[in-house]
């Protein structure tokens, strides 16, 4: 009973011993909890820190496409009362071997958004030390880039030739009234001369029938 009890209590044991002494592969978080959440802040205790560990777990999973992550791999230790502790990822295979410290990092950055909102906080108030916190995702417009540009040179060259088409169509516009206007001019000159001149002879003798009569009956 006592061996099989001795074996049951040595792996965990051994993971202790691996959280402390594998600090290149560990890394250190810090929580400030009552800084983001205020009067709505909660108490960090077992549940939460079982909570930490699933997160990593699934951060493992995820990243690693693998469901042998398990949260008795996610080891914890030196754990702080304003919430600050190490935790490192042991080996499914062998609970003793430490997982890289850059597999560990890129499952974290992959799945940080996730980790973050299991505690309602935010990059600034869930701290991974030595982690550079993660950036917004690229938008990705759904109208690739060289195709507007594509439509706004057109545009731009469509928009030139109708300017110039109109610009063409007023200038023969403008040129046919210039035309039009000294033609009127000439005509109506011709027409002033021609009742001037009659007007002339009328005045210079010219014999009008109209008075014929009454020149004769005046002499009478």
């Amino acid at each position: 009973m006592f061996p099989l009890l001795l074996l049951l209590c040595l792996p965990p044991a051994l993971a202790a011993v691996d959280c402390v002494n594998e600090y290149r592969n560990g890394y250190q978080v810090r929580l400030s909890i009552k800084t983001a959440l205020g009067d709505q802040a909660y108490d960090w205790n077992e549940s939460e820190l079982f909570l930490f560990r699933a997160t990593i777990a699934f951060a493992m999973r995820k990243f690693t496409k693998t469901e042998a992550y398990e949260v008795s791999n996610i080891v914890v230790c030196n754990q702080t009362p304003r919430v600050s502790f190490w935790f490192i990822v042991t080996s499914p295979e062998n609970p003793a071997q430490a997982i890289s410290k850059n597999i560990v990092e890129q499952a974290v950055r992959e799945s940080r958004n996730r980790i973050n909102n299991a505690f309602l906080l935010t990059d600034k108030s869930l701290e991974f030390l030595g982690i550079p916190p993660t950036l917004a995702a690229p938008i990705n417009p759904d109208t690739p880039p060289w195709l507007i540009v594509f439509g706004v040179v057109i545009g731009a060259v469509c928009a030139g030739i109708v300017a110039l088409l109109i610009m063409s169509f007023v200038k023969r516009r403008r040129g046919k009234k210039a035309k039009e206007v000294p033609e009127e001019e000439d005509q109506a000159k011709g027409t002033d001369k021609a009742v001037t001149g009659e007007t002339f002879e009328d005045r210079n003798g010219v014999y009008n029938l109209g008075f014929a009569d009454d020149d004769r009956f005046t002499q009478l």
